[in-house]
């Protein structure tokens, strides 16, 4: 594959630390963009950075995307190819406490990235869904071609807005697009506001442990890893029309313009129950465990059908819970014994 220059937003986050890693050892050129904001702790952003500084085909810009200035000049500096928009006010029940940051980074942000790359003839944009667009939807498991009308939260809501906006872009301006619905990522250099850190943290220090739905909340969990294989193999592979795409019978997840959405799940849900024996295993100590209704805005359960990726990328993620637990379970400890 030949060099590609890619802009990575939110290259200091998780998945953007994983896949800004993999593009470098690819030999692509990395633009890393992001706010360091402080929603988690931004040690560890620094961390990641630091470990990506170490290849000299990387580049930082402290930026923020709502900031059309900072984009646009970003994008004028560097000549980007490709673009991987990760960064994003993460998280569903932050978004009771704080909406207006879902609409600076996930809206406002979003639309300063369409049109950055439709005024720098950007081959490809591949950007960060989510599978809580599924929302109120209960036929399992969850499908690209399903309709994804009654989210339960407003980060969902805005997730499934970048999807519009990033389809009315393909349609007026062949801006190809390829958007991601991630499952449930987990692993190594996570974050802090996860059930697995605050699981893992809160086990180690003896303290008990909250299971939503009663434990019984079911969740495709997903190996970073799985998710950093699948964004690599979309990112050169150019959204395209569905020469049969019917406006009679709308398929949601194709179009005549060059759109796309994938699932990037395991196609395997879990009980939460069955993470927390599984993470007590790694971790050779018992959870203290208090038992709590669903909270506002969570769905009970999350299950990919990823056959739409099969068939685009002959990729699916299938990392089993127990070994993904286990590298995570192992770096956390190192990580918490340095810091």
């Amino acid at each position: 594959m030949s060099q590609l220059k890619i802009l990575v937003t939110g290259a200091a986050g998780f998945i953007g630390f994983h896949v800004s890693r993999r593009l470098l050892a690819e030999g692509h050129i990395v633009t890393g963009f992001d706010n360091l904001n402080p929603y988690y702790d931004v040690k560890l952003k620094h961390a990641r950075l630091a470990e990506l500084a170490k290849e000299a085909r990387f580049t930082f810009i402290e930026g923020d995307l709502a900031d059309s200035d900072a984009v646009d000049a970003a994008f004028k500096a560097g000549q980007f190819t490709h673009v991987v928009n990760l960064a994003a006010q993460a998280g569903v029940r932050y978004s009771l406490k704080n909406p207006k940051a879902y609409g600076d980074a996930n809206l406002t942000g979003f639309l300063n990235i369409l049109e950055a790359c439709r005024h720098n003839a950007i081959q490809h944009l591949v950007y960060a869904s989510s599978s809580s667009v599924y929302g109120a939807n209960t036929a399992m498991p969850f499908s690209v071609h399903d309709n994804v009308d009654h989210p339960l939260s407003l980060y969902a809501a805005t997730k499934k807005a970048n999807e519009l906006m990033a389809h009315s872009y393909a349609h007026m301006f062949g801006l190809p697009s390829t958007g991601l619905r991630f499952f449930t990522v987990y692993g190594p250099w996570g974050r802090p506001d996860m059930a697995m850190w605050l699981f893992a943290d809160a086990i180690l220090k003896g303290e008990p442990i909250t299971l939503f739905n009663h434990g019984k909340m079911r969740r495709d969990f997903t190996y970073v890893d799985d998710i950093v294989e699948s964004i690599a193999r979309l990112v050169p592979k150019t959204a395209e029309p569905n020469p049969d795409w019917d406006g009679a019978k709308p398929d949601p997840g194709t179009s005549k313009a060059p759109w796309r959405v994938y699932n990037i799940g395991n196609n395997s849900p879990v009980e939460l129950m069955d993470l927390v024996s599984t993470m007590e295993k790694a971790l050779g100590i018992e959870a203290k465990k208090i038992l709590a209704p669903i909270e506002i805005g969570d769905v009970p359960e999350t299950y990919a059908n990823v056959d739409a990726l099969m068939e685009a990328v002959d990729f699916k993620p299938s990392t089993p819970l127990d070994v993904g637990v286990g590298r995570f379970i192992s770096w956390f400890r190192q990580w918490r014994g340095n810091h």
